[in-house]
């Protein structure tokens, strides 16, 4: 289903083009354990059709930092109906957030944008958000998936 989309996707753009495939990544991290369980949740980007070991060499930058998510508060568990509440608040604030992150992004898939190439060329370039790398919990964090296997997540 995914692969029909792109392919309607690559249809409708000018030939001669070249695709950026943009690569989101995020975790959340635990920065402290006794001083208030203080957690960040950092959002990273990178371009899919760079080499590998161009990649996964950190002194060449090849991933940067795009936002820090907010971390929403722990559940209070004092009744359902104000879990459920912040459940909603949680998730509309994360949303707002990647709207806010990556509606720059919009501009430039329907537009495409000129880029100049290592090799000295210039092209016509069309980035798409093509993959996302998170761990189970988060994914269904970023989707809304309140449960998996019979807990809540």
């Amino acid at each position: 289903m995914l692969i029909a989309h792109f392919v309607l996707y690559l249809q409708t753009l000018p030939p001669g083009l070249t695709l950026v495939p943009i690569i989101g990544m995020s975790d959340k991290t635990l920065l402290t354990n006794f001083s208030g369980d203080k957690k960040a949740w950092p959002v990273n980007v990178t371009i899919g059709n760079i080499l590998s070991r161009t990649r996964n060499s950190p002194a060449k930058m090849p991933i940067l930092l795009l936002a820090l998510l907010p971390v929403p508060p722990k559940l209070t568990g004092d009744s359902g109906r104000a879990d459920e509440a912040q459940r909603k608040t949680n998730a509309d604030a994360l949303r707002a957030v990647f709207d806010l992150v990556l509606t720059p992004l919009q501009e430039f898939v329907q537009e495409g944008s000129v880029m100049d190439w290592p090799d000295g060329k210039t092209r016509l370039c069309f980035p798409i958000l093509s993959a996302w790398i998170a761990e189970h919990a988060e994914h269904a964090a970023l989707h809304g998936i309140g449960s998996c296997n019979g807990g809540t997540l």
